[in-house]
């Protein structure tokens, strides 16, 4: 998108949408008519309660004393002798659950019981979202039942457990691809039928508005975070952002609170799986168009009859067909560069990170950390200071390594 385009569509990175929910031709809501009044419902009460003291003095408590804010901001010393630039890991790894999604869900859960719902609905890919979804219902006592594809499954049978010793019901999806859009289609379906007394805490910037927005700022946590810290240990900020991107919400995070930083380069790293040519993939934005999925209009994989084409990725949490719709509009604003690591990329971040800095990584944000060696770092004058958001950690993900690695040979060398 040129600056004129901008203009004309009167946003610019950062803004916040307008009723409507648009980030530029992005956003919106695209659902059944039943679903309207829930969401203006909720949008209305999120308006309400982000600026209520009392919501925020209990977010901010809970996000303290149970999830274990602020987490670290750790230099990886050895890591960065190799790669010959400074860098330092938000440890999102360190919380409670081990990954970002709680800061969204515990925010969401809140809300519900402030909308007098007791009943909790939720989709999960990676099963990270599904668990601290869970893990919010079960501190407030909230019936929750969370939707998984079978394949998702077979992948994270930890996770699956975990939901379960939470209290969850852990529903099996098996139509479709069995991933997360599967999760979330049936997610929906279950919404819509008991919209009066259940809440839908979608796990990501995705969906209808105000999902994107609301999820976005429970989430700016992150960044918010980070850009202080980084400011008391370098006195300045960051040369690159990096985060990996599925549908988009820990890159979010951590982008947000530096997207107006013209001179800091945010680069999203999306799920290149077996390469963009032969569709196995799960980059939306560097190989998709525009369509609605989800309730939202933003950048799809879709064949010429505007079909889904399933999505592929190592990383079950960025196995999504799409994105979320503010990272659509940053790719039209030319504000953020989008690119991708395959498997194999992803697979020499895990063991990279495990090997210098004694720390195991999700495969998710493996896929930022295998692309650090391709930042253009020459670009730089002096030494580059480089932020990568560490969104998840790899216990979920051990036992899928171990297999993929004994069954074919990975290069480790970087």
């Amino acid at each position: 998108m040129t600056e004129r385009n901008i203009e004309k569509h009167g946003m610019q990175p950062g803004d916040n949408p307008g009723p409507d929910g648009r980030f530029g031709r992005h956003g919106g809501r695209f659902v059944p008519e039943t679903l309207i009044p829930a969401l203006e419902e909720l949008a209305e009460i999120y308006q309400d309660q982000i600026n209520n003291p009392s919501f925020q003095k209990t977010l901010q408590h809970h996000l303290t004393s149970y999830v274990g804010r602020p987490t670290p901001l750790t230099r990886a010393r050895r890591l960065e002798r190799e790669l010959g630039a400074k860098v330092y890991f938000k440890r999102e790894d360190l919380t409670h659950t081990g990954a970002h999604k709680i800061n969204n869900t515990l925010g969401q859960v809140l809300l519900a019981r402030r909308m007098g719902r007791k009943r909790i609905i939720a989709e999960t890919g990676a099963g990270q979202h599904g668990v601290a979804t869970a893990t919010a219902a079960a501190l407030f006592g909230l019936e929750c039942i969370v939707y998984m594809g079978q394949e998702d499954i077979e992948r994270q049978r930890l996770n699956v457990f975990r939901m379960e010793l939470l209290g969850a019901t852990v529903v099996p999806v098996q139509s479709g691809s069995q991933t997360l859009k599967d999760a979330i289609n049936e997610a929906i379906r279950d919404w819509v039928t008991n919209v009066d007394d259940s809440y839908y805490v979608i796990g990501s910037v995705v969906g209808p508005h105000p999902y994107p927005v609301m999820v976005r700022d429970f989430q700016r946590i992150v960044g918010d975070e980070a850009r202080s810290q980084l400011q008391s240990e370098e006195g300045r900020l960051p040369d690159f952002v990096v985060a990996c991107v599925g549908g988009g919400s820990n890159a979010m995070g951590t982008f947000y609170p530096f997207v107006r930083d013209r001179n800091v380069r945010l680069v999203g790293v999306e799920a290149g799986g077996q390469g963009l040519d032969n569709m196995r993939h799960s980059a939306s934005l560097t190989a998709g168009d525009p369509g609605v999925l989800h309730g939202a209009m933003t950048y799809l994989l879709q064949d010429e009859d505007g079909q889904i084409i399933p999505a592929h990725s190592v990383s079950a949490g960025l196995d999504y067909p799409g994105v979320g719709p503010e990272h659509a509009f940053w790719k039209d604003a030319d504000r953020v560069e989008y690119v991708t690591a395959d498997d194999a990329d992803a697979l020499q971040g895990f063991a990279w990170l495990a090997e210098t800095e004694g720390i195991i990584p999700a495969l998710e944000p493996a896929h930022a950390i295998g692309h650090l060696k391709n930042l253009p770092l020459h670009e730089i004058d002096g030494e580059a200071l480089i932020l990568v958001c560490l969104s998840g950690r790899g216990d979920k993900d051990v036992a899928q390594v171990a297999r993929l690695t004994t069954e074919e040979e990975i290069d480790y060398e970087l």
